[in-house]
Order: C-alpha cells, then sequence, then structure tokens
C-alpha cells in the first residue's frame, strides 16, 4: 500500500513540474515596439522602440497561466529623424536620461483562442503607471532552427493616449492617440 501511494504521490508531483510555466528570455535582437501616430492630419509617423530586457513564464499547456515582464530603455528609441528623438527626450516629452525605462509586467492572461489571448498588465512610463490590455498572438513555439533550443514568438497590439503617460505636447493637433505593434522572441532560459 504505500509503495502504491508512493507511486502515486511521485506521479502527481511529475504531472505537476510538467504543467509549470517555463522561464523564457527575450532575445532583444528579435524583439521591439513600433508606433504610430498622426502628425497634424498630414502623415502618419512611425518609431520604435529596442532593447528589450525580460523573461516569460510561458505554460504552453495552459496559457492563462503565463506571465511577462519586460523593460526596455526610454532612449532606445528611433524614429529616422536625430532631431525628433532629441525633442522627445527633452522636458517636453520624456526628460529622459539614460537610465530611464519603459516597462510592461503582466496582471493577467485571458486565452481568446487557440493562439490569441489579451494579456492585461502594467505599463510603467514617464514616471506614470496605467493598465493596459494587449491583443497577444502566439506566432510560433517549438525548437529553433538555428539555436537547436526551445523558442516562442509573440505580436502584441495596443492602442495607448499619450497625454496619459505625461508625454501629450501639442495634442490634440499631434495626434493623442499611438498605436503600438509589438513582437518578441524568446529562448528558454537555461537551467
Amino acid at each position: 500500500m504505500k509503495t502504491t501511494l508512493l507511486a502515486a504521490a511521485l506521479a502527481t508531483a511529475a504531472s505537476a513540474a510538467l504543467a509549470a510555466p517555463e522561464k523564457y528570455v527575450l532575445d532583444s535582437s528579435h524583439s521591439q515596439v513600433v508606433f504610430t501616430y498622426n502628425h497634424l492630419g498630414f502623415s502618419t509617423t512611425t518609431g520604435m522602440f529596442s532593447g528589450f530586457a525580460g523573461e516569460i513564464m510561458f505554460d504552453q499547456e495552459d496559457p492563462a497561466a503565463s506571465s511577462v515582464s519586460v523593460s526596455m530603455p526610454v532612449t532606445s528609441m528611433l524614429t529616422g529623424w536625430e532631431k525628433r528623438e532629441e525633442h522627445f527626450m527633452s522636458e517636453d516629452f520624456f526628460g529622459a536620461s539614460d537610465g530611464d525605462l519603459v516597462t510592461f509586467t503582466s496582471t493577467g492572461i485571458e486565452v481568446t483562442g487557440e493562439n490569441t489571448a489579451k494579456i492585461t498588465g502594467d505599463l510603467s512610463m514617464n514616471g506614470v503607471t496605467k493598465a493596459v490590455v494587449l491583443d497577444a498572438k502566439l506566432n510560433q513555439a517549438g525548437e529553433h532552427p538555428m539555436a537547436g533550443k526551445p523558442w516562442a514568438g509573440f505580436d502584441a497590439t495596443t492602442t495607448l493616449l499619450r497625454s496619459d503617460f505625461n508625454v501629450g505636447k501639442f495634442a490634440p493637433f499631434v495626434g493623442d492617440e499611438v498605436e503600438l505593434k509589438i513582437s518578441v522572441e524568446a529562448m528558454k532560459a537555461e537551467e
């Protein structure tokens, strides 16, 4: 009887261990946030943040049990025009220095389809933290053909009001709404 109970306990523990979220770390070279906003009604201006750091606790069997925590330097922003980037880093907008980060920490995940979910989390930027919802999609999870280890890729979108984060200068003439397109790759962490 003791042997049967021990075997059952070990099998339950092994199943629980297999179902637990696994740690993945972001691949900074293949992760970015692209943002767009309306400029005076004349054009749609585009920029990008890169230089991500962070981790995803990924539970492929139960995606709702997953979580994500990422950060990127504010000064990693690229817009294609150096003077615009300098203006964005000025006191008119971010007043940013090298150590300032944009961070996102998930607080919940609602699975909406076979490979889609709404990820709710706290976005902190420019001294303000607000809840946002990302419409996310798992692009692929499996062995990376060049790295030879587990990898996962995700895309997500959301729309923010920049004035919510104290970077609303010139709104509404320069659009307050900023559309974000996020694409990240993450590799399973070494154990």
